[in-house]
């Protein structure tokens, strides 16, 4: 390849968006606790904030706290008593896992499937890792 097709190819390949580092901030859990069920009401912003899919960041969030939940409307009602600080650890585990790159530290980032493997991908600075 020559520059101009690979000043075209990167060109072509800059993220939409790339957002600051220092203003990366998922909001705390909100919720309350009705009997024996928890219930977060910030649940589609929490996720609209890590930009990743719902399913895959449920299926982390509930396997962490060790509790069955379901998703209803912008809700998300777990079977059990779960402290806030708890929730918002798993989060945090969560977002260095699979949202900040380890090389950057920027949030810029997307799950890419190959094959059976997943890898986030940086939008930033175009690391590519590997997650279990």
């Amino acid at each position: 390849m020559n520059y101009e097709d690979l000043l075209n190819k990167g060109i072509k390949e800059l993220p939409e968006f790339i957002s600051n580092k220092d203003r990366f901030e998922v909001p705390k859990v909100k919720g309350h606790i009705e009997g024996n069920k928890t219930i977060i009401t910030n649940f589609n912003q929490i996720v609209d904030v890590i930009r990743r899919d719902e399913d895959h960041f449920l299926k982390f969030l509930l396997k962490g706290v060790a509790s069955v939940g379901k998703k209803v409307n912008d809700r998300l009602i777990l079977g059990s008593k779960i402290s806030s600080a708890t929730i918002n650890q798993k989060i945090k585990e969560y977002i260095d896992k699979y949202v900040i790159c380890p090389d950057c530290g920027r949030p810029d980032t997307k799950l890419e499937k190959e094959k059976d493997f997943t890898f986030l991908k940086c939008q930033a600075c175009g690391a590519k890792h590997y997650t279990r």
